[in-house]
């Protein structure tokens, strides 16, 4: 059986004649334009994760964050603080420092485990050390059994990786502030899955994004915030990276 498009003439105003588009180029135009439709739908970001920021206020940081062309390398970064290392952010995990949350006794990470990973009570013992308890994974949503894979499986990923922000401004910043950056718990530290971290590295927007892309949003509106937090720029693409992850913040919250 074979489909039949309408061909019948349409009269214009003056009482002229168009002439019929003939059956099959108007076929091809409605499968052309039914084709874009679906194409559009799909590229359509129709989700995100539970607890998402809304699109107003993540649109709000990326019209307030600096863009610079691009990333250029700045000599001088090491993290490590053994030996003769530069130890630019100071010691990993340092509770001596200017970031918020600091001085209360226990390292940046058992604070970020203490608050990321659930059901967690502090070891007694120390009031710091967290022992067991699940991590629901931020980039991937995964669940992770601390008790039955153990700690060294959780990483503290900085969310804006500390050598992009050293490339990106921070070499010039004095080592106070380098250091409450690297040790930020409310704004640029997450305990994630190693896995995904060690994939992770310290790529920026423009080369990685979370797997799952219903957590887009919440990645953007931490990165930004970090960003906007401290003065750090992106780079143009990264920002083109982030805006398409803002899009698919819920709106009206």
């Amino acid at each position: 059986m074979t489909d039949h498009c309408p061909t019948r003439p349409r009269p214009l105003g003056s009482g002229r004649i168009i002439p019929p588009i003939g059956p099959r180029a108007l076929c091809l135009t409605m499968a052309v334009a039914v084709s874009l439709c679906v194409v559009l739908w799909w590229a359509e970001p129709r989700h995100s994760a539970p607890g998402s920021p809304g699109r107003e206020a993540v649109e709000a940081l990326l019209a307030r964050v600096d863009v610079v062309p691009e990333r250029i390398t700045v000599p001088g970064y090491e993290r490590e603080c053994s030996g003769a290392s530069a130890c630019v952010f100071g010691p990993a995990w340092s509770d001596a420092t200017g970031a918020p949350g600091s001085g209360n006794g226990c390292s940046t990470r058992h604070d970020v485990l203490a608050r990321d990973l659930r059901g967690t009570p502090a070891d007694p013992a120390s009031g710091c050390t967290v022992d067991g308890g699940t991590l629901v994974d931020p980039y991937t949503g995964r669940v992770m059994d601390v008790g039955g894979s153990g700690l060294r499986g959780i990483h503290v990923d900085h969310v804006f990786p500390l050598s992009a922000a050293w490339d990106l401004g921070a070499w010039e910043w004095s080592p106070g502030r380098r250091a409450a950056f690297a040790n930020d718990v409310e704004r640029n530290l997450l305990a994630v899955t190693g896995s995904v971290n060690t994939r992770k590295s310290d790529l920026t927007p423009e080369d990685w994004l979370p797997p799952d892309p219903g957590r887009h949003c919440f990645y953007a509106a931490r990165y930004l915030t970090a960003a906007v937090a401290y003065g750090l720029p992106v780079t143009a693409e990264d920002r083109e990276a982030l805006a398409a992850a803002v899009r698919r913040c819920p709106r009206g919250g």
